[in-house]
């Protein structure tokens, strides 16, 4: 007798092996990203892809706002071409980090989403910061 867990097999180890690895190559998390800015180890440019409101309202530090819709070559010009980009929004429930990450992709850039965004970052136990507007 089967669950709807084991009612489909899982994928030979092979393969989940190639799936888990291939989804590092487009994902960070949120303790990584807290990690290399604790760490002065960033090697990486951190967009903040919400609006800027929201980005005033409270974002992770070292930061930087650039909502997705205003992504362009001009936008960019400042920031290396083979420059890691990390993306992230409001979390789970915001697909931004994707509109970005698909922005920044069809630019010739090199992107990872943070996953969780900033509710993952705040249920990780870190604090935001907050901008005078």
């Amino acid at each position: 007798m089967s669950t709807p867990v084991t009612r489909i097999p899982a994928a030979p180890s092979e393969s989940a092996l190639a799936h888990f690895q291939g989804l590092l190559e487009f994902e960070t998390d949120c303790w990584d990203v807290h990690f290399a800015i604790d760490n002065q180890r960033r090697d990486f440019v951190l967009f903040d892809v919400r609006s800027e409101d929201m980005f005033l309202a409270g974002h992770l530090p070292e930061a930087t706002s650039m909502p997705y819709r205003k992504m362009s070559e001009q936008t960019l010009a400042a920031i290396p071409k083979d420059q890691l980009i990390v993306v992230y929004c409001a979390g789970p429930h915001c697909n931004a980090t994707e509109k970005a990450a698909i922005a920044l992709a069809a630019l010739g850039r090199p992107v990872k989403k943070m996953i969780g965004g900033i509710t993952g970052w705040l249920d990780e136990g870190f604090t935001l910061i907050a901008e005078d507007g």
